[in-house]
C-alpha cells in the first residue's frame, strides 16, 4: 500500500483523543507565528574566531532576503528581529518597505548596549550618569526605530554585573537599574511593550543585575502594563524547570515572549529541539493549557497588555549557527517549534484531568508521554498545504538552489 498524505492524516486524525478538535487545531497551527532574528542569518562565531561561509549576507537587506526564504518554505515566519547597530540603516521606511516586498515585517528591536568599551562596567546600572545617559540615547534611537517600522516589542538584554566581589554595591546597582528601566518605560508608545530578559552569568561572572526570572518579573510588575518577562530557553542554571517558570509567569500574566534554542552546557545557542525536545514540548503544554482554562485569551494567554487589550506572547528564535548553515538551521529549529506546539495541541486534557482528580500520577504523565510520541506530521502538512508551502521545508529549500546562487552573488 502507498501513503499518501490523505492516508497518513486519516490515521493520525483515528489515533486523535475524543477531546481533541482537529479544526480548531488546524485554526491554531495556522495561526501560529516565529519571529527569525536577523543575527541568525549572518556569520557566528566564538571567542576565538569569527567564521566565514559561502554566501553569508552581508547587509540587513541580505539577512532579510534570507529570512524570507524561512517564511516562503515553512509559512509561520513573517516577522524578523533586528539588532541595533548591527542592523542600521540610513533610511527605515525605505528598509521597511523592501521587508513587505519579501512578505515580511521588521518585528522587535533589540538595543546594543555591550560591545562599546564604555559599558565594560555596565550601560543602565553603571556608576557614572553619563553611560548611563549614553545608554538611555541608544534605547531612544531604537524606540524611534521601533516607530518608524510600526515595531511592537522593545527587547532588552543587558551584559551589566559585575566579575569580583566588592567591585560596586549590588544595592547601589539595583537603584540605578530600576530608575533607569523607569526612563525606558517611560519612552513606550501606547501599543509598544518592554520585554525584559534575564541572564544568570556571562560576560559578568560574579554577579549579572537581572540574572534571573524573578527579578525580570519583579522589574517588569513595578514598571506597570507594558512590561513583560523575556525566557530564553539557554539563560538557566543546570536542572532549572523551565516549564514552570513558564507557568509562573503566565498566572502572573507577564510571560511576554521566548527566544527559543537550545543547550547542553550553557548559553550555547544551539538549534531548538536539538538537545531536549521535551522540554519545548512541556513549555508549549503549559501555554496551551492556560489558553484553553475559562476565560482563555485572557491571563492564560499572557494577561493585560498594553492598553488593556490581551497580551500576546512573542515566539522567537535567539540562535547562532557557525557550523550549520543559517537557513537550513532555522529552517530546523521552526519546524522543531511547530511540532512541540503541535504536540502540545493534542493533548487529551480530559483524560489528564480525570487522572490528576483520581491522584493517578502514573496516568496523568502518560496522558503527557503519548502526545509527545506521537507523530504530529500529518497536522503539520496539511497546515502547510492550507497555507501553500511545501510538505517538506527543509527538503524544498534545498532542492531549491537559492545557496548556490546567493554563494555566487555574495562572493
Amino acid at each position: 500500500m502507498k501513503f499518501t498524505h490523505e492516508n497518513r492524516l486519516e490515521m493520525c486524525l483515528a489515533g486523535l483523543p475524543k477531546s481533541v478538535d482537529f479544526e480548531k487545531v488546524m485554526e491554531q497551527l495556522l495561526t501560529f507565528h516565529v519571529e527569525t532574528p536577523s543575527w541568525g542569518y549572518g556569520t557566528g562565531g566564538t571567542r576565538f574566531h569569527t567564521m566565514r561561509k559561502p554566501g553569508e549576507p552581508r547587509c540587513i537587506k541580505e539577512k532579510l532576503a534570507d529570512a524570507a526564504q524561512v517564511h516562503k518554505h515553512t509559512g509561520i515566519t513573517p516577522t524578523v528581529a533586528i539588532h541595533i547597530p548591527w542592523d542600521k540603516v540610513s533610511d527605515w521606511g525605505e528598509l521597511s518597505s523592501y521587508a513587505s516586498s519579501l512578505g515580511l515585517a521588521l518585528g522587535a528591536v533589540n538595543p546594543n548596549l555591550f560591545q562599546e568599551d564604555d559599558y565594560l562596567k555596565g550601560s543602565l546600572s553603571h556608576r557614572e550618569a553619563a553611560v548611563r545617559a549614553r545608554a538611555m540615547d541608544h534605547i531612544k534611537e531604537c524606540i524611534d526605530i521601533m516607530n518608524t517600522v510600526g515595531s511592537r516589542d522593545l527587547s532588552l538584554w543587558l551584559a551589566d554585573g559585575t566579575n569580583y566581589p566588592g567591585q560596586d554595591n549590588f544595592r547601589d546597582r539595583l537603584r540605578r537599574m530600576a530608575d533607569s528601566l523607569a526612563q525606558v518605560y517611560a519612552l513606550l508608545g501606547e501599543r509598544q511593550r518592554l520585554l525584559i530578559e534575564y541572564k544568570p552569568f556571562e560576560p559578568a561572572f560574579y554577579h549579572t543585575d537581572i540574572p534571573d526570572w524573578g527579578l525580570a518579573t519583579l522589574y517588569a510588575e513595578g514598571l506597570g502594563p507594558k512590561a513583560f518577562t523575556l525566557v530564553d530557553l539557554g539563560h538557566h542554571l543546570h536542572g532549572t524547570n523551565i516549564e514552570y517558570i513558564v507557568a509562573i509567569l503566565l498566572s502572573r500574566g507577564k510571560l511576554g515572549g521566548f527566544h527559543f534554542n537550545n543547550r547542553k552546557y550553557a548559553d550555547d545557542d544551539l538549534t531548538t529541539g536539538s538537545i531536549n525536545p521535551y522540554e519545548v514540548f512541556l513549555i508549549f503544554n503549559e501555554i496551551v493549557a492556560a489558553q484553553a482554562e475559562p476565560g482563555a485569551g485572557g491571563e492564560g494567554a499572557g494577561g493585560e497588555g498594553a492598553g488593556g487589550e490581551k497580551a500576546e506572547i512573542a515566539y522567537m528564535i535567539d540562535q547562532s549557527h557557525y557550523i550549520k548553515p543559517s537557513i537550513e538551521a532555522m529552517i530546523q529549529s521552526v519546524v522543531n517549534i511547530q511540532r512541540a506546539y503541535a504536540k502540545a495541541l493534542i493533548v487529551d486534557r480530559e483524560r489528564l484531568e480525570e487522572a490528576r482528580e483520581a491522584g493517578d500520577m502514573i496516568e496523568a504523565e502518560e496522558c503527557l508521554t503519548a502526545a509527545f510520541n506521537y507523530d504530529v506530521d500529518p497536522l503539520l502538512v496539511e497546515a502547510r498545504r492550507r497555507m501553500g508551502v511545501p510538505d517538506n521545508p527543509l527538503a524544498a529549500f534545498r532542492r531549491s538552489g537559492y545557496m548556490k546562487q546567493v554563494e555566487k552573488e555574495r562572493a
